[in-house]
């Protein structure tokens, strides 16, 4: 591991990473010896917040109020619960570096909770106007997607202008995401860099 990227204590120094975020590209774990990679990859996925849509199904799962939303109360069982998977690009350095992050402020999650237990959400990054998604899961049908709707409603009202997916996916597409060039997705970067506001 490069000394100039990481810490001694194994987690990429808050100032590359914030850079980086701001330059429009992501650090990912590319295997388990802490290897890290960086993207920026060329179309960018994005979800417009001015044309941000719920699927009919999932209004029909919100009018019943399924979860209670909370802000930031279990940052670090988020990154656990994202990492959980068979394969997974969230290593111990990766999951460090963030908590590094949500100490200093710039890391976030969006969790949705039962009966005192937390049964999906997601993390991501918030940079003045920026929020940029790393990871969403679930243990309750939809409780990803709600955590989603809760994340895209927090956007809105503290006036974010862009919301970075990174990528594309069929169930990210389904509440509007899409598909822009890099060049594209810089400008718009740019000027949400330009806005003063914060996520919490």
């Amino acid at each position: 591991m490069s000394e100039s990227i990481f810490t001694n204590e194994g987690y990429i120094r808050p100032a590359v990473l914030i850079a980086a975020y701001r330059g429009g590209m992501f650090p990912m774990a590319m295997d388990s010896r802490g290897d890290i990679g960086w993207f920026s990859p060329d179309p960018r996925g994005v979800i417009p917040l001015e044309s941000f849509h719920i699927p009919h199904g999932l209004k029909r799962a919100l009018k019943k109020n399924p979860f209670e939303i909370r802000i930031n109360t279990a940052f670090r069982e988020v990154m656990d619960g994202c990492a959980a998977r068979t394969t997974t690009w969230i290593s111990r350095e990766i999951k460090l570096s963030y908590e590094k992050l949500f100490e200093l402020g710039y890391a976030h999650s969006v969790e949705c909770w039962r009966d005192e237990k937390l049964v999906g959400g997601l993390y991501g990054i918030g940079i003045a106007g920026a929020f940029f998604g790393e990871s969403m899961f679930s243990r309750e049908a939809d409780a990803s997607k709600v955590a989603l709707v809760g994340l895209v409603d927090r956007l809105n009202e503290r006036n974010f202008e862009l919301l970075d997916t990174q990528w594309s996916t069929k169930h990210l597409e389904s509440f509007g995401c899409t598909e822009i060039p890099r060049h594209e997705y810089i400008e718009q970067l740019n000027r949400a860099l330009l806005v003063k506001t914060s996520f919490v």
